[in-house]
């Protein structure tokens, strides 16, 4: 059922009021909001929207707060969807806080202001407390009129309350898209997913090398695909540099999981620097063989995407004989200097349908053609794509959790995709957008191999503010691989 927006006054109900938006005028204060959220018996999601005052410093008025906690009878009540309203605000151009929201039965001014600041809380209102109980998904959402630095009772009161009833106003198509988003349904968790041994030890190295041998450690490029990885190990001290020739002579220098070509050890070398090597063993693996096969002589068709650092990497070791294959198109024009030594190997981190795609025109140009002796696509990539497979069949759209330049994590949407589901990738939940969840019961989860689990967590945790509270793993493997480490950091 599509929700409802609750405002308190009438004025903030007309700006309110826009195309997709239902908005009930619930009366101002706690006795007539109480008498208002009674109306709300269990399946109508509930968005309490309005003008409040801030009560600590950094919310400037026409700023809008979003409540992750209102008071309740019993103590606070977590509003879990706040950061899915909050993004959907932010992509809108709004200032937006989010933090608790406390109530009073009066209008609040000087000590008693700060009051509430000490509690923890943003900023406070009349009416939010009173729909504490309300049984469905709820939010609230305030524009700021007043704040410490400019009392209620002051000159320009007027101007800063249209400010804020402007912001109410840029508003109401978020709230609409939460009002659309929210209800009851299912979130199908695909498992495996998020971290694989080989991310789980190239974040581990890093992490004891700044034990070890104390910040900064230089590592060039990012050490996983993955934003939130990377600024977390750069608070730990950890700088990245796109290459060796940025760090200082005789620096500690670690190699990033998805391999380098020989030429950057050479220039680390020459540069006296302390080199720990996390690539991934799955990406040296396919290393070998394309030194292996160079070595004989052979042409090697790697099937890959040319501007990955995997596939850069292992070009590398024989830039003059390897020839990259991105899809079948291509697999059906290259040309081999001797159609009987040719091999071909794989970028570990692609799609397994869409690369045997394409080992099968090169197998049927190339009969001759050597493989490699086990699949180069990692156990992981096949595992976390035979995991999404199974949801997507089940699910009206399908949320990967990954960062856009995470190739494993792009190939999680497109198998979604190809199996009938919406499927979208995001770094965190701030990136989903309340428009895809519009009507969709069951709601698909999955993380690429880089993606903190975390992140699901907190995504798994937010849709259950919307109203999916039915959470179902859907297992298809597991998985206890461990690779060991480096002895400069073991």
């Amino acid at each position: 059922m599509t929700g409802v927006v609750c405002a308190p006054m009438h004025v903030e109900a007309a700006a309110l009021r826009a195309p997709g938006v239902r908005v009930l005028h619930t009366g101002m204060g706690p006795r007539r909001s109480a008498e208002s959220a009674r109306q709300f018996s269990g399946a109508t999601p509930v968005l309490v929207a309005g003008v409040a005052g801030a009560v600590t410093g950094g919310v400037e008025p026409g700023d809008v707060v979003v409540a992750t906690e209102i008071d309740g009878p019993d103590g606070p009540v977590p509003l879990c969807s706040a950061p899915l309203l909050a993004g959907a605000l932010r992509r809108l151009g709004l200032t937006v806080h989010t933090g608790p929201v406390a109530s009073s039965d009066k209008m609040v001014e000087g000590a008693d202001r700060a009051r509430f600041a000490e509690r923890g809380a943003l900023a406070v209102d009349m009416e939010s407390a009173q729909f504490a109980s309300v049984p469905a998904p709820l939010g609230v959402v305030r524009a700021i009129v007043d704040t410490p630095g400019y009392p209620l009772l002051r000159p320009g009161t007027f101007m800063r309350g249209l400010s804020g009833l402007r912001s109410l106003r840029l508003a109401a198509p978020a709230l609409a898209d939460w009002c659309a988003a929210a209800g009851s349904g299912e979130l199908l968790l695909a498992s495996p997913r998020s971290f694989c041994a080989g991310v789980d030890r190239a974040i581990e190295i890093v992490e004891r090398a700044l034990e070890r041998y104390g910040a900064p450690v230089y590592v060039r490029r990012q050490i996983v695909h993955n934003a939130h990885v990377v600024r977390r190990l750069e608070d730990l001290g950890a700088v990245f540099v796109q290459e060796v020739e940025e760090v200082p002579e005789g620096a500690t220098t670690v190699l990033a999981a998805h391999g380098v070509a020989p030429s950057v050890r050479e220039a680390a070398d020459a540069r006296g620097l302390r080199v720990i090597d996390a690539t991934c063993p799955l990406v040296t693996k396919v290393h070998n063989e394309v030194r292996r096969y160079s070595a004989r002589g052979d042409t090697i068709f790697l099937i890959g995407h040319a501007d990955h650092e995997e596939v850069e990497g292992t070009v590398g070791e024989a830039p003059g004989r390897v020839v990259v294959v991105e899809d079948a198109s291509a697999a059906a024009q290259v040309r081999a200097e001797d159609p009987e030594k040719v091999a071909y190997a794989m970028q570990t981190t692609l799609a397994a349908d869409e690369a045997e795609e394409v080992a099968s025109v090169l197998r049927e140009r190339f009969p001759a053609m050597a493989a490699p002796r086990r699949d180069d696509i990692c156990y992981a990539t096949t595992n976390r794509q035979r995991a999404v497979r199974a949801v997507a069949e089940h699910s009206d759209v399908v949320l990967v959790v990954g960062s856009a330049n995470s190739s494993n994590s792009q190939r999680l949407v497109e198998v979604s995709r190809r199996r009938g589901a919406a499927a979208y990738l995001v770094d965190d939940v701030s990136e989903v957008d309340l428009r895809w969840l519009a009507g969709a019961r069951r709601i698909g989860i999955t993380a690429g191999a880089s993606a903190p689990p975390h992140l699901v967590e907190e995504l798994t945790r937010c849709l259950g503010g919307l109203g999916r509270n039915s959470v179902r793993e859907s297992q298809v493997a597991d998985e206890d691989v461990r690779f060991t480490l480096p002895r400069e950091v073991g």
